[in-house]
């Protein structure tokens, strides 16, 4: 459709990038947006607000995505880093601000609030600085001491770069995450971490003990998170509260193959319509099939995502897009088995669907560095 007959930087930008990716990273956005004002205005009139309020608080933010996403595109590997590093620094900060000075917001600790502005997730924030920082991490001590990064006796020394350095720095992040208490938050950064040690080489027998230490996190958040506890124990028992389960599947039932459009009624019981349950919105709104369609869509990201990863020719593309993927896939993995009721609520939200600034943000700062590293490893390497 178009031909290359200049060499400016947008030309490159334009050709070189992986278009495929923007256009569904777009397209997503898209369609949150539209559900921003589908979904939210269920929320807003149980409220008392106007039916445009979600929608038009959401607004700057998608401006902000945008900027973010086409922004961080243009740069480079290494202003990337940076940018990372900057990003995990911040997030630090504002995550220990949350331990010593808490603010409590929907029975959390877990938000920076922002008086008549906007609400900060950190830990949402944090994940692109997170995924790719790691990436730079296990890039490093792959190029210092090869296959043999995990067992490496210089590897664990208290000089230089070391796995001491990193448990340091991440290990009480998501402590601070679990007692907010964000369970459901710890586990996913836990499982994204897994499966990066995981294409690094790491040994499967020390991946079943993280996985068992997941496990064990899980059982301890059960005796002593009390909503954790409830919410297991209704899953398993399938008494006590569970109204947000019940509505969201009978939202599912009541859309039916082709949508139930201006009959859509069951949603309007459904609290979090617009953040962690807006998949049993839209399936009531459109139905079925074309909740499948979007389930495609989603897939066919993280197909894009595998694809580039495994045709990274530098170890830290490969890292930084697989960890990436890891996130994405298993945050959608999370948000859905919740709303389809096979899985204790964790408060998830549906990356570029669900209402959320912070996630939204977060989302399109990694993608834009994504795209950043992998046309950067494609046509720069």
């Amino acid at each position: 459709m178009f031909k290359r007959t200049e060499e400016s930087k947008l030309t490159s930008w334009f050709f070189e990038i992986d278009r495929r990716l923007l256009y569904m990273v777009l397209l997503l956005m898209l369609v949150g947006m539209f559900f921003s004002v589908s979904a939210g205005s269920v929320v807003a009139y149980q409220k008392g607000w106007e039916w445009y309020r979600f929608f038009v608080k959401g607004l700057p933010f998608y401006g902000i995505g945008l900027i973010t996403l086409f922004g961080v595109s243009l740069l480079n590997k290494k202003t990337i880093l940076k940018l990372s590093a900057i990003d995990v620094v911040i997030c630090l900060v504002l995550l220990l601000i949350t331990f010593v000075a808490p603010t409590r917001l929907n029975n959390s600790d877990r938000f920076i609030v922002i008086p008549h502005l906007f609400n900060i997730l950190p830990a949402d924030i944090m994940k692109p600085g997170f995924v790719i920082m790691t990436a730079w991490f296990l890039s490093e001590m792959h190029r210092r001491f090869g296959e043999k990064l995990f067992v490496a006796k210089n590897a664990w020394k208290l000089h230089g770069l070391n796995w001491w350095l990193y448990i340091a720095v991440f290990v009480p992040a998501l402590a601070i995450i679990f007692q907010h208490p964000d369970v459901g938050t710890s586990l996913l950064y836990l499982g994204v971490l897994i499966c990066m040690l995981l294409i690094a080489g790491l040994p499967w027998l020390a991946v079943g003990g993280m996985v068992a230490a997941g496990g064990g996190v899980l059982t301890l958040a059960y005796y002593i998170v009390p909503h954790v506890q409830k919410r297991i124990n209704t899953l398993l028992t399938g008494s006590g509260e569970n109204f947000q389960v019940t509505q969201s599947v009978q939202s599912i039932s009541h859309g039916g193959f082709f949508g139930s459009g201006d009959n859509a009624f069951v949603k309007e019981g459904l609290p979090d319509a617009h953040t962690d349950f807006i998949y049993a919105a839209i399936v009531e709104d459109l139905g079925a099939i074309l909740a499948v369609i979007l389930l495609c869509l989603l897939v066919y990201v993280l197909k894009l995502l595998v694809s580039d990863a495994l045709a990274a020719r530098d170890k830290f593309v490969f890292y930084a897009v697989g960890g990436a993927a890891a996130l994405f896939g298993i945050q959608c993995c999370i948000n859905l088995v919740s709303t389809l009721g096979l899985f204790a609520p964790k408060g998830m939200t549906l990356p570029f669907i669900s209402y959320g600034g912070s996630s939204l943000v977060g989302f399109c700062f990694l993608f834009g560095m994504i795209l950043a590293i992998v046309r950067e490893d494609k046509w720069r390497g």
